[in-house]
Formats: structure tokens, sequence, C-alpha cells
């Protein structure tokens, strides 16, 4: 499994290129698309910079899609995937693919949960029929079931219940939903994993895994005219299951402010974070997606944003400060805040500072100058794309698992360039609205002696699970 910073470097990797993919007419990934008569999306990214293929199979369901107390069972069952089919012994899919010179892994979100592979190019037609095979014939007998849930229940462990951030991060967005299920931790709650039953992830997988709710994406050294046969051959006999809509509860609008605040003996510096729900590209309130967009670059999108500029550079009272706006989701999008106090700055004073920025922007606004600076800065990054094979296949892969278009991903800088500043100020003005949001205090405790130093003081967000 990749690390935690890996993790959110890759997360903070398609935040940026989800919103600045170039339009269809600039060929950013130039993808080929078809589906096969199953109902399987096929996405193809041609790049022949180098003899290899990322090969990604995307499944239309997450952590959101469980029922009810089975917390954690999408991503238990991202674990069993790798307990073999009957051509496939129990273990041996990742050696298999580490053998011929690859790597593969998988991961896990509220709203989908998607498989690679990274190999030489002439291996494509290895890991696409292994793949094929686990889609529709997954054996787990109730050892290999059993072995795995203890291994998520010490992952759970050792990234949520021994790190206070993650605990902080945890609270926050169950503070923030009132209905939906993102409130949910995706790794699940710990009582609930514990409970889960081998009948529970078969269940899972017979309902969800199967093609006309997966889609395939192949960047790389490759054409659709290469692909497409092999497409046919491993994945056009599976057959569909006719998966219907997803359901979702409706969430009721926030109206109390909430304040969580986490005591431990393991924080060495106190943190401050905000989040507030807002639209998505699919849910809510739509057109306000693309201004919150350019609002998180100004406002925490590096050294130049205003909130680093005022609370680190200007006023001296914090080490770091960002913001970040995550609209890629089947419901509402989180907007999110957080700073980090120098040492003897009090939280209280920090949140003061960021409440009066916040103010400026939505009683004064944004000047133009500031607006075009910053969509040129989003726009320009979009070039770097084309360096990644597997960028290419997880920005797509991601907006279409939650009911985005290729041309959506594609056209996305020419609705940057459209925003106006007046755009942003009212967009700023619905969501940063502090009587809707949760606000999280990380402190240490001051009862303990030696606190331990270097926990992070930002709260350890995760859009993915691996």
């Amino acid at each position: 499994m990749l690390s935690v910073s890996a993790i959110r470097g890759a997360v903070a990797l398609f935040a940026v290129m989800v919103a600045t993919a170039l339009p269809a007419k600039a060929r950013l990934f130039d993808p080929e698309t078809f589906t096969l008569a199953n109902g399987m999306q096929v996405v193809v990214i041609p790049n022949h910079r180098v003899p290899i293929v990322s090969h990604m199979v995307w499944y239309k369901v997450g952590a959101a899609d469980e029922m009810p107390g089975k917390s954690g069972l999408a991503h238990l069952l991202e674990h069993l995937m790798f307990k073999g089919t009957p051509s496939v012994p129990p273990g041996e899919f990742s050696k298999i693919v580490a053998r011929n010179g690859g790597r593969d892994n998988a991961f896990t979100s509220s709203d989908y949960t998607a498989y690679f592979q990274n190999i030489a190019v002439d291996k494509l037609e290895m890991v696409m029929r292994m793949e094929a095979d686990r889609m529709r014939n997954l054996i787990l007998d109730e050892d290999n079931f059993r072995t795995e849930r203890s291994v998520v229940q010490e992952e759970r462990r050792s990234r949520t219940d021994n790190n206070p951030a993650a605990l902080l991060a945890e609270q926050m967005e169950a503070a923030l939903y009132l209905n939906s299920p993102y409130g949910r931790p995706i790794i699940g709650w710990a009582d609930e994993i514990a409970a889960l039953t081998r009948d529970d992830a078969l269940a899972f997988y017979r309902r969800w895994y199967a093609p006309d709710n997966a889609i395939l994406i192949v960047a790389g050294a490759v054409d659709a005219a290469m692909v497409r046969p092999l497409a046919e051959k491993y994945y056009g006999p599976l057959e569909p299951s006719g998966i219907g809509t997803r359901l979702r509860t409706q969430e009721p609008p926030n109206r109390a402010a909430r304040r969580v605040t986490l005591t431990d003996a393991r924080v060495g510096q106190p943190g401050w974070s905000r989040l507030y729900q807002a639209p998505g590209y699919r849910a809510g309130e739509t057109a306000m997606a693309v201004p919150l967009e350019v609002l998180a670059e100004i406002l925490g999108g590096g050294s130049t944003s205003r909130l680093y500029r005022a609370l680190v550079v200007d006023q001296g009272l914090a080490a770091a400060a960002y913001a970040d706006y995550d609209p890629v989701a089947v419901d509402n999008g989180v907007f999110r805040l957080s700073a980090s106090p120098r040492p003897g700055v009090a939280l209280d004073k920090l949140e003061d500072a960021v409440e009066r920025e916040l103010s400026r922007i939505t009683h004064d606004g944004i000047p133009a100058d500031e607006v075009e600076r910053a969509k040129t800065r989003l726009v320009a990054q979009a070039a770097y794309a084309r360096d990644s094979l597997h960028t290419g296949a997880r920005v797509l892969g991601q907006a279409l698992a939650v009911g985005m278009s290729v041309a959506e991903v594609e056209s996305w800088p020419d609705r940057i360039a459209a925003v106006t500043p007046d755009q942003m100020a009212e967009a700023a003005r619905r969501v940063l609205d502090p009587k809707a949001s949760v606000t999280g205090l990380l402190l240490p405790d001051p009862k303990a002696a030696a606190p331990v130093r270097g926990q992070p003081a930002r709260p350890a967000f995760s859009k993915e699970v691996h």
C-alpha cells in the first residue's frame, strides 16, 4: 500500500489537474473513447513517450454506497480483491505484476474504487486478462476474509486512531454532514469493521463489480485500435448486472456553526481548520463550482495566496496556511481552510485573522487583476499533465466515476477563463458562511509533560484510502 504522503500528493495533483485540463482543441489528453456491448466505458489516452502503459479499472462504488452499519465494506473489498480467482492463486496478482517489471495498487474513496497496474506495453494483455478475471471470478474463503479484515483493523489503528490529526479530521467530517453518507470515514468505524462478514463482502462484490458499473482507462503507448480488441476479448464476455441509479440521501442545509476540539497528549503543535459544504460539479448550485476553484487558488494556493501572505508573511501569526476545494463528487463538495500557528500564538487570535481575510473577500470582492493571475496560474499548470501517464488516467477516471464526461474535463479551462470577480464574490458569500461551517481545533494536552513533537497540525483529510 502507498504511504500517506503519497496519497496526499496524488490527491493534490488531481485537484490541480481536474481544474486545469485543456479544452478538446488543445488536445491535452486527446482521449479516444468507446463503450463495450455490456456497457463498460473505455477511455484510451495515447502517450508514446515511453513504452509503458497505465491500465486502470474504476468502479462507480465507494464508501458512500455502503448500507448503514456496514462502514468500511468498500475499502475492505478492495483488499479482498487480491485474494485470488480460480486462475490466479491468493496473493499472486501483485507478485505476477512485479515479476513482469510492473507495479500495481488500488484505492477507495467515498464515490469510487479503482485498481491499476503500470507496466510495459507488451504486458498489457496479461494485466487486462487478470483484471477482467477478478471482476467476476473472485474466490473468497473465510480464513482469507478474517485475515484481511484484521489487516484493515490494524490499518485503521495505525493511520487514524494513532494520529490525532486524522482523528480530528474524521470527527469534523462527521459533524459537517447531517444526513449524507459522506460523514462516514472511508476506512470505516472500528466497531462496524469488526462486525463485517464474508457474506457482506460477497454481496457487495456481486452487486457492484460488473462491467456496466466500470470504466476501463488505458494510458500510454497505445491507441484505441490496439486497446479495443483486447478489451472486447477480456472484458467484453463479462455479463452486465443491470446496475441502476446510485441512491443517496438528501443533505439538508447547514444552519448552525459547529466546533470540534481534540486535545491529545501526542499533539506537539496546535492546529486550526474549517470545513464548509459547497456545491460540486454534480450537485447543488453547480455554477458556483468553477468560481470556487479559482477562489481556493486565491485564498490558499501557495506562498502568494491571500492567507499565506496575511497570516505568515505580513502578520507573522502562522507557520503555514492552506485552502482547497474538492468538487469532484457525486454529491456536495467541500471547501477547506487550515492554518498552523507559530509558537506562542493563540488559536483564537489566528482564527480572528482568518475571519478578517474572509470578510475582505465577501464584503470587498477581489480585484479583477488578482482573479486573472489566479486563472492564468491554474491553466499554466495543465502543461505538465502530458508528462505523466498516470495523471491523465486518474483525472478522467475520477471524473467519469462521479458522473462527469470527458468533454467536461477537457473543456474546463474555458470555464475557468470565463469566471468573473462578481461570480467569485457571490460564491464566497454563499459558501463561506461561518453559521454553516465546522471549525476544528487540535490542541496539546496541557497535563502532558512531554508531548510528541512533529505531529501534523493540519488535519489529515483524506479523499482516498489505499
